[in-house]
């Protein structure tokens, strides 16, 4: 089974509690989402020319304006197909948001490793603490 995101009803596992920093949207967002910040906290995106690199893990929904809880650091479930201990990098195309276990492979596109599976349904985020994958 291939690695699949549903962009939604992911479930925070695990993350700094109710002390996270709460950030303020400049796009809708779901549980779960890797964001980043380009005129504002909103989906991160790989792709080239429109790279919004992966900083931080929205730990609630949210819509533009909204207040949300959001870590570098946590446990989301809610994935399938993934290979643990394979890494993970934020998605390109379309996918804003969302993560994938390929490598993104266009020049210029974001290839920050931002997590690893944990299991086929888990994924531990560790934003901000990254490896550059050609160096992994």
């Amino acid at each position: 089974m291939a690695f699949a995101d549903p962009g939604k009803d992911r479930q925070i596992l695990w993350s700094p509690g109710p002390q996270a920093p709460t950030i303020t949207l400049a796009a809708a967002v779901k549980r779960g989402d890797v964001l980043g910040y380009s005129t504002g906290w909103k989906k991160a995106l790989a792709t080239a020319g429109s790279v919004v690199q992966g900083r931080l893990v929205a730990l609630a929904d949210g819509a533009i304006e909204d207040v949300i809880p959001a870590s570098h650091i946590a446990i989301v479930g809610g994935y399938s197909g993934a290979t643990p201990g394979n890494y993970v990098y934020v998605d390109e195309g379309s996918n804003s948001g969302m993560i994938t276990e390929t490598a993104p492979s266009t020049q210029n596109d974001a290839t920050t490793i931002i997590g690893i599976a944990l299991s086929a349904t888990e994924v531990l985020f560790f934003l901000n603490s990254r490896a550059d994958s050609t160096q992994a």
